[in-house]
């Protein structure tokens, strides 16, 4: 037994020391013609020359050419090995670096701070979030194709060596340069993430450069204007500091950046840890047994360069085991000091060997041996790709860090009983956050001077949503509330239910004195656009909450916390390619809606399409009128004409059918007796509600009402002011008789039925059923819609009769009327019929924009269920997406309208048969496929300024979008 403990620990502790050894990460997979080129090269080199590799000097882009000019002279003079570019724009660093690189005699390896990516010092280039963001996501996969993505930029652009990942244990909430750049306080995290980072971007070709050894994470000083201290003790250091490292380098991490830090424990003679030969040779180089290329932090930063002479740093840093001098104060110098210390044998020629060739093995392992410029070609496009946007979505959707929830106000439900105001703190622009909070439900600015003015406006609601949006430009921008912010806060959160959501580090919470009134805290942690779309979208529970705090905040919360929240069924808004669409495809569904435009078919466009639950495409062409000023925008309101039948009246009637108040056979005569002995009495609501009852198609009601001379409203029925006997108000200042709507139902029940049963559709069915449902409810259909459904769809651009509660500049109008109101038809209800009915049809009436328009199908589409609550059951969608007359040549649904039987109908004829939609006088169109599950919503005025001429259903517009999104489908 003795033996076999004894072997055991034997190849435990082989083991362990095996793992101190790290295979070199510089050698390529041909490592002889890698081995063979760097002796070659080498041995070809002058001192000078060989000097000059181990040197790496800052250029701008944006630079002037005198700077040029001297960069050039460091390659011609002094052979520099590389260039570490900074401020500037990517075309210009492109050009640049291809002068450059063409001056040098042999290829300069590039590096980059580019830790979010290359927006850390380029213009017009991607921003990733921070990696305290990133500290937030459990799914370290994701990391690791943020690390590949950055990559593939920084290969693009023709950078070899990226200087990041920060892995930097974050201890200190005061840290002023770290801060947002590490990815938290606890070091297992931060070594998983920080691994998965440099797999992702080594795998893209790029070399990865761990920093800030031995660890800058628990400074409260700025290295770039001091020597921070870093005061614990060799145990502490070993076990936090350098546990990243640890690991890194035996998972082939590239090269390591050393601190300009003051560590005490490491160093007793006080010298910066980047001219510790302890710190580097005989603890990252011997005990760590790293292999890769060492760079010194920047040698001209005051950490350094207050501590020796010009030119001796660069000899004290090479001494120390540096490989490469980043930034010298002075490369003529430098160079000049390790020269003249190897000639005096001070710096032996193995010492020399043994840095340049690994500048050299680096420079063949990104493929300088076989150097090619940088193509300029699509540049830029190449450095902003689609897949970026997706890849950050999904990044913040997994970050955005619920971290309290009192009374389960997230996601917010019961949008009926809720009064929502949104009140903005800090200094930067939160309007995408409000216009995302808007597309859920009605949710109001409130600004105030003073806390009293501001508690005033806000009596009249119960939740307020609070937004600390500070600059997103850097990870270095103050984050803090101000004091006024702080109060303002408390006394809101006293009087209302709050969510307090922080679009900036976690450390702002600090600030907070309580929380003891803020329900819900959510840690959005950047001020960036799409950190503010998904935002909104956890808040309303279009997405899950998914993100875990990456550093403890006070006595508050801890490192690890967050609550997790399941998606609630509400539409997202995402980009095509996420559920499966192409974003170029799509795209060309632009030019038809222009062709629209432009070819006088419409004055303005709405279109929405959705799949699988996220809006991908939501844009608005046109204006009002042709010769008017209002530009089409998300939240105007359009007559959605005959979609009121699917939208209104039949999700009523579906209820009433669940609660086996109707059946699909009920009689008219069972639910309206007045029907009982007329030609009607049998109709079954299967057969009327799928245009298969003899109906009639439709009645000019109007037409009875005009003055048989003058073809204009006769005075028997219309008065010009409202009164008791005329108060129905079809147009402004224009009152119909307020008996009339019982004539139209007269109408009605006594017309004749059509001489056979054949499909002809027929706006009676609605008007019938609006006055049963009516009946039943002893309530309006306004009333009911809003009540049953709208309110808690958060469908609050949808209503009847908006001219009573939204501005007419929110509101599309519909046809220059010339045979009956005499007037311009806006805020009105087109439809003549619905107009005589107080412009609350049963066929007619409804307006609204898409992007509600899109929820109520979305609901249908999902059997009934949105937003948490169910509205029908799965077997009652079903029931009336059922087409029973098919076989008599009837594509018609219980309500629904279905795609063609035949080759030509209301699609694009490339739709499933259990599809459904319907489509509305004013040119609207809205269909849903289950199948694929896509949504479209297609919103006109093509009535305006005249009717006669339906030039949208000619040129088959909607049709041809339809088969366009059909089209862009790739999965």
């Amino acid at each position: 037994m003795r033996q076999i403990l004894l072997t055991i620990v034997f190849l435990y502790i082989s083991v362990s020391s095996f793992a101190q050894i790290q295979q070199n990460p510089l050698a390529s997979k041909d490592v002889e013609a890698q081995k063979k080129w760097v002796d070659s090269v080498y041995t070809s080199l002058s001192l000078e020359e060989k000097v000059g590799q181990l040197y790496m000097v800052q250029v701008m882009s944006k630079q002037d050419q005198a700077a040029n000019e001297k960069i050039i002279d460091l390659i011609r003079t002094h052979h520099i090995g590389g260039i570490i570019y900074s401020l500037g724009d990517p075309v210009r660093q492109a050009k640049l670096n291809n002068e450059l690189q063409a001056l040098s005699k042999i290829p300069l390896l590039i590096g980059m701070d580019a830790e979010w990516g290359l927006s850390m010092r380029l213009d017009s280039t991607y921003a990733f979030p921070w990696n305290m963001t990133l500290g937030a996501i459990s799914d370290n996969n994701l990391i690791e194709q943020t690390g590949k993505q950055i990559g593939e930029h920084c290969k693009r652009l023709g950078v070899h060596f990226n200087f990041a990942p920060v892995v930097d244990i974050n201890t200190n909430p005061l840290n002023p340069i770290i801060g947002n750049r590490s990815f938290g306080e606890d070091r297992d995290n931060v070594t998983q993430k920080a691994s998965a980072f440099m797999k992702g971007m080594q795998g893209a070709g790029v070399l990865a450069s761990a920093k800030h050894f031995p660890g800058h994470g628990d400074t409260d000083q700025d290295s770039h204007k001091t020597l921070p201290t870093i005061n614990f003790n060799k145990k502490r250091i070993d076990s936090i500091e350098l546990y990243p490292y640890k690991k890194l380098i035996n998972e082939g991490l590239s090269s390591v950046m050393v601190a300009h830090l003051k560590v005490p424990s490491l160093e007793p003679t006080g010298s910066p840890s980047s001219l510790s030969k302890h710190i580097v040779t005989d603890i990252l180089k011997d005990k760590l047994g790293f292999q890769g290329l060492i760079f010194t932090d920047a040698l001209d930063m005051k950490g350094a360069a207050d501590f020796k002479e010009v030119g001796s740093i660069d000899l004290a840093a090479f001494k120390a085991g540096n490989d490469v001098m980043l930034m010298s104060e002075n490369v003529a110098i430098g160079i000049s000091k390790i020269v003249e210390a190897y000639n005096s044998g001070e710096i032996t020629e193995a010492r020399l060997e043994l840095s340049v060739k690994k500048i050299l093995q680096a420079k063949y392992k990104v493929g300088l041996n076989k150097y090619q410029p940088i193509d300029l070609n699509n540049l830029s496009d190449d450095l902003n790709r689609q897949k970026d946007n997706i890849l950050y979505e999904e990044l913040m959707e997994s970050a955005i860090t619920i971290v309290k929830n009192e009374k389960s106000l997230l996601p917010i439900r019961k949008l009926e009983d809720k009064t929502i105001a949104y009140v903005k703190f800090g200094d930067d622009d939160g309007s995408v956050f409000l216009k995302e909070l808007k597309k859920y439900t009605k949710v109001h600015q409130i600004e105030g001077d003073s806390l009293e003015g501001l508690m005033a406006k806000l009596q009249d609601y119960n939740t307020v949503i609070i937004g600390l949006h500070r600059s997103n430009q850097n990870p270095w921008k103050s984050y803090q509330f101000t004091e006024t912010e702080l109060t303002w806060l408390y006394e809101i959160a006293k009087t209302h239910n709050v969510v307090l959501d922080v679009f900036v580090k976690p450390y702002a919470l600090s600030d907070l004195t309580t929380i003891k009134n803020i329900e819900s805290i959510v840690v959005s942690y950047q001020n960036s656009k799409i950190a503010q779309e998904k935002s909104a979208q956890l808040i309303f529970g279009a997405i899950e909450s998914q993100g875990s705090l990456p550093v403890s905040i006070g006595s508050y919360f801890k490192v690890g916390d967050g609550i997790k929240n399941n998606a609630i069924k509400r539409l997202s808004y995402t980009v095509p390619e996420r559920v499966g669409m192409d974003s170029k495809k799509l795209n060309k569904i632009d030019s038809l809606a222009l062709k629209a435009i432009h070819g006088k078919m419409t004055p303005g466009i709405q279109l929405l399409v959705a799949r699988k639950g996220k809006v991908i495409y939501n844009k608005s062409f046109g204006k009002h009128t042709y010769s008017g000023k209002e530009v089409v925008e998300f939240d105007d309101i359009y007559d959605v004409a005959s979609l009121t039948k699917i939208l209104a009246t039949l999700p009523l009637l579906m209820e009433l059918e669940e609660k086996g108040e109707v059946t699909l056979d009920t009689k008219l005569s069972q639910i309206l007796p007045s029907y009982k002995n007329s030609n009607k009495a049998n109709i079954t609501l299967k057969a009327m509600l799928s245009h298969y009852a003899r109906l009639r198609p439709w009645e000019p009601f109007y037409a009875h009402t005009l003055d048989s001379a003058t073809k204009r409203p006769s005075e028997k029925y219309y008065r010009t002011e409202r009164t008791e006997k005329f108060n129905i108000e079809v147009a402004q200042n224009l009152y119909l008789r307020s008996d009339y709507p019982d004539s139209i139902q007269k109408i009605i029940k006594d017309s004749d039925l059509l001489s056979r049963t054949q499909y002809r559709y027929s706006d009676f069915p609605y008007f019938i059923l609006k006055k049963y449902i009516e009946n039943y409810y002893d309530r309006t259909l306004d009333f009911l819609v809003q009540e049953h459904f709208y309110k808690s769809l958060g469908a609050n651009y949808t209503m009847y009769n908006p001219y009573h509660k939204v501005s007419n500049k929110k509101i599309v109008p519909t046809e220059v009327d010339d045979y009956y109101r005499f007037r311009e038809v806006h805020g009105y209800v087109h439809d003549m019929g619905a107009a005589m009915q107080d412009g609350i049809g049963g066929h007619a009436g409804i307006f609204s924009n898409a992007n509600d328009v899109a929820k109520i199908m979305q609901m249908f589409l999902q059997k009934g269920f949105y937003g948490g609550q169910r509205y029908f059951k799965s077997e009652t969608l079903d029931k009336f997406n059922t087409c029973y007359y098919c076989d008599k040549g009837n594509r018609r649904g219980i309500g629904f309208d279905k795609p063609q039987l035949g080759e030509d109908g209301p699609t694009c004829g490339c739709i499933s048969l259990n599809s459904f939609g319907h489509s509305g006088f004013t040119g609207t169109y809205a269909w849903a496929d289950p199948e694929e599950e896509i949504v479209y919503v297609f919103l006109a005025n093509r009535t305006y300024p005249n009717a006669t001429h339906n030039l949208l259903l000619k040129e088959n517009i909607r049709t041809d979008i339809q088969r366009l999104i059909y089209e862009a489908i790739i999965e």
